[in-house]
């Protein structure tokens, strides 16, 4: 018999990337007495990684549960970067509606649309809560009706677009149902989820049914499954068995040897669980994303959505540079092969092949962010290897034509701007579809472009619109392959030896283009310092000191001026490195470099790859 559990809600946190959902949270856990009133706590408390609280974005998915007049709301906050949308994607089959946050300047933006469209496939209400609307320039009776414009476009039932609106800075802790009025706490908002927010409902004497919704792994107990208790009851040392939705005809017996419950910021361990209820299950090996645990005597798996497939794949090999070995505490293909496999564990998004060499692996993302994070993360774990060009999946279809992923890509950018964004996207195979003025003398631009014409794009962008610029993609389809593309107009600039740059070297390098290295940086035959000013590599001797003579000392050197090198970061150095190059990643340097050191083997190569190309043309 289908019962109703009053005492819990089950709601996600969804929106585009820094629209506040994490700092939303913040401010329901403490008003909601989780923390002391003396404890120190600090800002985006659910962003617990390193990387996360760093470039202050949300990776993972994360669980928390607070109380609110007896009953207990099992929050989920949820990545805004459509790079991390497959986590957006499954946390949702275990909610019961969705607080839908946005900025009260920007309004509804490209990620908006996307996990609202999955909300909705999934029937789920929808809160709306207009964030940020002390901010100046906040406009939060125009985005209410951007709001219900895009909850039409996306095709909404009466119910749903009649869903109610909150208020908020989620900063200063306040929220008001009211915009004429200043809310003095929280209170309207958890209000508002327990009324609006159905109550979960299941059949308490049913045979036993969760769906593994997201995995978290641990060194001590491996792989821990998180899911919503759909029916029956769930105990600590009860037999069950697994079964999965997309693969009916296989099924395993496990036992569950420890159940925990979301309660603040900790996991506490439980005996047992009811329905409705939001537990993680530990002692399980192989537990996947969409396996249901389901009593032996019934046992009917949940139907789940398959994980969007990656778009853009790079190659994670050993790094057999001159220098390697040197900074990294983990450097063979053993190594890197377990590493790659264990990431496996926790995204189900990512995808990890063997090639046919042992010294390197295919690894396919959703995109460059999503293929960096995981990088930054292994470097600073101690891994050295090289990874080569971020390359997009292409498909052929059943004509055996080539298809390739397409982005939608929306640029809101300063009006004096436009007109280069439109020439450099155009030229990178971009179409535009829409053009339209929004407030603050910005102009919004709507392009469909291939996602390989986006690859190395940012850097440019930021250049361009001298950093006022904001881009956001989101995955759209295949299509037919749209044309070549040059991705960098400019050749790189090679070390011609190996030793130490100094200072007379760089000084006569730095007039062929721009330096990546300063005085002192170790160096290799084949290593690129610099980007040169022609569209062809140059060659360069930045060891080379000057002869001494009896009148000139060594000293002599400090009087030449050199202009500051370009330090890249991560992101920038993937987005630089070309077809016939690669990053060499340790934990304490990024170097770019040629894959074929040799500068007389390079050569043959590229004559090699110029006839053989001619060859395909005719």
């Amino acid at each position: 018999m289908i019962q109703t559990r009053e005492d819990v809600r089950n709601v996600a946190i969804i929106a585009h990337v820094d629209h506040g959902k994490t700092t939303l949270v913040d401010g329901l856990l403490k008003q909601s007495g989780v923390f002391r009133e003396n404890q120190e706590v600090q800002e985006r408390v659910m962003d617990s990684g390193d990387i996360e609280r760093e470039r202050g974005i949300t990776i993972l998915s994360k669980n928390t549960a607070v109380y609110y007049k007896g009953v207990k709301i099992n929050i989920i906050d949820t990545p805004g970067h459509a790079d991390f949308g497959g986590e957006v994607e499954r946390v949702l089959k275990m909610v019961n509606g969705v607080i839908l946050v946005v900025d009260a300047f920007e309004g509804p933006m490209p990620q908006t649309r996307f996990v609202l469209s999955k909300a909705m496939a999934l029937d789920l209400p929808v809160i709306v809560c207009i964030n940020k609307i002390d901010r100046p320039g906040a406009r939060p009776t125009q985005v209410i009706d951007e709001v219900l414009e895009l909850l039409m476009d996306l095709g909404a039932s009466d119910e749903q677009i009649d869903c109610p609106f909150v208020f908020a800075s989620a900063k200063s802790g306040i929220a008001t149902l009211d915009l004429g009025s200043v809310g003095a706490s929280m209170k309207p908002l958890f209000e508002t989820i327990i009324d609006y927010i159905p109550a979960p409902k299941g059949d308490p004497e049913a045979g036993t049914q969760m769906l593994i919704s997201t995995i978290d792994y641990n060194e001590y107990v491996g792989r821990i499954g998180v899911g919503k208790v759909d029916n029956g009851t769930l105990k600590v040392n009860q037999e069950c068995v697994i079964v999965n939705h997309h693969n009916p005809d296989v099924m395993r017996k496990v036992k569950i040897s420890k159940l925990y419950e979301f309660e603040g910021l900790q996991r506490v361990e439980v005996n047992e669980a009811h329905i409705g209820s939001i537990v993680a299950v530990s002692g399980i090996s192989d537990l996947h994303i969409g396996d249901t645990i389901c009593s032996p005597d019934a046992p009917c798996a949940i139907p789940f959505q398959k994980i969007s497939e990656p778009t853009i794949s790079m190659t994670f090999s050993v790094n057999d540079s001159p220098l390697a070995g040197r900074d990294g505490k983990y450097v063979t293909s053993r190594h890197i092969r377990d590493r790659l496999y264990r990431e496996l564990n926790t995204d189900v998004s990512l995808r990890v092949e063997d090639t046919d060499t042992t010294e390197s692996f295919k690894v396919s993302g959703r995109g460059e962010l999503h293929l960096s994070v995981l990088i930054e993360t292994m470097r600073r774990e101690g891994y050295e290897f090289a990874v080569s060009k971020a390359e997009v999946i292409y498909k052929r279809d059943e004509n055996g034509k080539l298809l390739e992923p397409m982005e939608t890509c929306f640029v809101d950018v300063p009006e004096e701007f436009a007109g280069n964004v439109i020439q450099k996207l155009s030229e990178r195979k971009g179409e535009l579809l829409n053009m339209g003025v929004i407030n603050g003398g910005y102009t919004r631009l709507e392009f469909s472009i291939p996602s390989r014409g986006l690859i190395g794009y940012r850097g440019d962008f930021l250049t361009d619109t001298k950093g006022n610029g904001i881009m956001n993609t989101i995955f759209d389809n295949y299509a037919p392959y749209k044309g070549d593309i040059t991705y960098r107009k400019q050749g790189s600039l090679i070390a011609f030896e190996a030793g130490t740059a100094v200072t007379y070297g760089l000084f006569n390098a730095q007039e062929r283009g721009q330096l990546f290295i300063s005085p002192g940086d170790e160096v290799y035959a084949g290593m690129i310092v610099g980007q040169s000013g022609k569209s062809v590599d140059i060659d360069v001797n930045v060891c080379k000191t000057k002869h001494l003579t009896n009148t000139r000392s060594s000293s002599a050197d400090d009087a030449l001026r050199l202009v500051p090198p370009r330090i890249m970061s991560l992101e920038q150095a993937i987005e630089y490195v070309d077809t016939d190059e690669l990053l060499e990643v340790t934990p304490h340097h990024l170097r770019l470099r040629k894959k074929i050191l040799d500068p007389r083997l390079r050569k043959r190569a590229n004559i090699s790859a110029a006839m053989k190309n001619a060859a395909e043309m005719e």
